[in-house]
């Protein structure tokens, strides 16, 4: 056991408990099993009394199997250390040993209100808050909040943020422990602001905004579940990455209550992760476009037929393009959406053909309903409709701007020819290579512009109606949970979270944020960021009235947090030097633990980058017992995972600079920093980069 890490240790601890928990969990279901199958045999006494005996006994005993296999996954996920040295594991639901001592609190019971609502300034009698994370009956994750250092013991073992607080708050003098104090007093207040309304985090790199914010989700889950269980709470990071790194830390809400989402994942059925360059990604998350994005909802169909021609009783009818297009113009006017207006072009379309056989003057024409019905069976004309006024999605009209022509007539007048040059070349490879993170957001613009087709609503079913409109004996207990079971079903494009989170927030593009607030409408929000880490390179007052449009008019509390305890001191002035070059007064966030080691900071030539890369990051995985991340520029971010293709170790991950915003690692090797540094916006994001080490950094660049 001496070989293995901090970390490994207390993973092992808490998975001899869990082994524990999921044999007795096991036994406890044996013995519901064996008490259903008693229950059958009380009907062979054959009286009415023990027929009754039997369903009540036989009920019991399913229901309680139902819930015990219902929450096996996941089944722990917190632990409590209190003042008075005892334990609480705290999970889905309750159970006690053979000897009735507890080996699981449940989530709902008093026990384990500290779970979600201590805090540093206020501990409830927690020294250490532990999450933990599983998969299957395996502990895969733990991470430790130290809510009271001064109560724990020397032997108490910390791992994840919680350590680095514990470093600070036992070290010698009066000076650490006050910066201890006011870390957690800046935390908690963000932390206990009110529900109601919008709560705005920011702070620099290492300030704790994310274990802010999640935090903040559990606290006021917890403090009034009824409307924030009911709504939803809506997490939305800016990366995939981001986003599972979160899913791994995420204080447990109970219930699966959160939704994850990145910016790339927001509207339904789509996944980007490709990212434009900051360029482009300034063109499209600009508000204008909009306005691009209208022209092209209310557009032709591309190679959609250009008339429509009919034989009636002899007579040739016929609708030219300028007809078809102005019964689209007038079909579309005062902000009709077009999905929804389908049924009112075709009967403008049949209106003017009618109008056009009364004055050619056709003979025996009958009454306009039997002249539109005889018109309406014809297959030729249901062909020309479907043709001419399709159902579209969103990706359809997002891909006629790859047609250079069409995306340059919707642009004209709106955006410039630089930029509209700049669109031209990115969505030429459209089809080839899928959509970008920045594209999403237009596709929910556009789905908010064409609407949806109208589609007749089935009626749900009732679960206990059996064939033949024979109903099913229920219990009240059922039928609640059923009950409950459908109120929790939501729609894939729910939009009515109760909260909404926003990670990251300096890098949400305006078209971005008004996606996000078409989810946010009814809900009260938590926005953390840091300004001076933006990547977005469009007009910062538009990016500020996108954003307070989204926020609504909700009133504001704002908190900073000052303090990096993160980052050591040594690791964190490379990343201020850096932020520097572009804002020298900028007020950063002070840096209080030292190591006492440097980074390392080498440059080497081209041809020998890839060794060197490969060296740096085996060195560290033997210095630091938790992750390693490689940090590349961004179209080199494959290329340099090719590199460590032989490098075996699940504590390494490769990403780009972009991906590694809001990701912490132990150990760092930021690669070919010249690179990230030439991109716009390049100096905002290696300052990122070089601020995500806790414990070494190793700068590799390329001479």
């Amino acid at each position: 056991m001496t070989d293995q890490t901090t970390l490994e240790q207390e993973i092992a601890v808490e998975q001899r408990h869990l082994d524990r928990v999921y044999a007795r969990l096991a036994e406890l279901r044996r013995s519901a099993v064996r008490a259903e199958r008693d229950g059958y045999r009380l009907a062979r006494v054959g009286n009415f009394g023990a027929l009754v005996e039997r369903d009540a006994m036989v009920f019991h005993a399913a229901q309680r199997r139902h819930v015990l296999d219902a929450e096996h996954e996941g089944l722990v996920f917190g632990r409590l250390d209190l003042h008075d040295r005892r334990v609480l594991h705290v999970g889905r639901l309750g159970i006690r040993g053979e000897d009735a001592e507890t080996l699981v609190v449940d989530w709902r019971a008093p026990a384990a209100a500290a779970f979600y609502q201590a805090t540093p300034a206020d501990p409830r009698g927690v020294v250490r808050r532990r999450t933990i994370q599983s998969s299957g009956e395996k502990v895969t994750r733990i991470e430790d909040d130290l809510l009271d250092p001064a109560a724990a013991p020397p032997e108490m073992a910390v791992v994840g943020d919680g350590a680095l607080l514990a470093t600070l708050s036992r070290a010698t003098g009066h000076g650490m422990r006050d910066i201890v104090a006011t870390i957690q007093r800046e935390q908690d207040e963000a932390i206990r602001s009110p529900g109601s309304d919008v709560t705005i985090v920011s702070g620099g790199p290492g300030t704790g905004k994310t274990a802010v914010a999640l935090h903040r989700a559990a606290y006021l889950l917890y403090s009034d579940r009824s409307r924030y269980a009911g709504g939803g709470i809506l997490v939305v990071g800016p990366s995939t990455v981001f986003v599972e790194y979160i899913a791994s830390v995420l204080p447990s809400l109970g219930e699966e209550t959160a939704t994850l989402h990145s910016l790339g994942t927001l509207f339904p059925g789509m996944s980007a992760t490709r990212t434009d360059p900051p360029q482009v990604a300034a063109v499209k998350g600009s508000l204008r476009m909009r306005r691009v994005l209208e022209r092209a909802a209310r557009d032709a169909v591309p190679d959609g037929p250009g008339e429509l021609r009919l034989l009636y009783q002899g007579q040739l009818l016929r609708l030219e393009r300028r007809e078809l297009d102005g019964i689209r113009d007038r079909t579309l006017s005062r902000g009709a959406r077009r999905n929804e207006v389908r049924r009112a072009a075709f009967d403008a379309v049949l209106a003017a053909l009618f109008a056009q056989a009364r004055r050619l003057g056709v003979p025996r024409l009958p009454e306009q309903p039997t002249f539109e019905d005889e018109i309406i069976e014809r297959p030729e004309f249901r062909e020309f409709l479907k043709a001419w006024w399709p159902r579209l999605h969103p990706r359809h009209v997002l891909g006629w701007l790859a047609r250079p022509d069409r995306l340059r007539r919707y642009a004209g007048g709106v955006l410039s020819r630089s930029e509209t040059e700049l669109l031209v070349g990115a969505y030429r490879t459209l089809d080839a290579e899928g959509l970008t993170v920045a594209d999403v957001a237009l596709l929910d613009e556009l789905d908010a512009l064409l609407g949806r087709p109208v589609r007749r609503k089935r009626p749900k079913r009732d679960p206990y109606q059996l064939a033949g409109g024979v109903r099913e004996l229920s219990t009240h207990a059922d039928r609640q949970r059923a009950a409950r079971e459908a109120a929790r079903e939501r729609p894939e494009d729910y939009r009515d979270f109760a909260h909404v989170v926003v990670d990251e927030s300096q890098d949400v593009s305006p078209m971005q944020w008004r996606m996000v607030g078409r989810r946010g409408r009814l809900a009260s929000w938590t926005v953390v960021g840091d300004p001076a880490q933006t990547a977005w390179a469009g007009d910062p007052e538009e990016l500020d009235r996108a954003r307070d449009q989204a926020l609504g008019r909700r009133r504001r509390h704002r908190f900073t947090l000052t303090t990096n305890y993160r980052n050591s001191a040594e690791i964190f002035a490379v990343a201020a030097a850096e932020i520097r070059r572009l804002h020298p007064d900028l007020a950063l966030p002070t840096a209080v633990r030292s190591t006492g080691v440097d980074p390392v900071q080498r440059s080497v030539p081209t041809a020998e980058l890839p060794a060197a890369t490969v060296e740096a990051v085996t060195a560290l995985l033997g210095e630091v017992e938790g992750t390693v991340g490689v940090i590349a520029p961004v179209p080199r971010r494959d290329e340099v995972a090719g590199w460590l293709a032989g490098v075996s170790d699940p504590r390494l991950q490769v990403v780009n600079s972009l991906q590694s915003k809001g990701m912490e690692y132990d150990g760092v090797v930021v690669v070919a920093p010249g690179e990230i540094r030439a991109e716009p916006s390049g100096v905002r994001t290696l300052y990122v980069a070089l601020s995500r080490a806790t414990q070494r950094l190793t700068v590799l660049d390329a001479s």
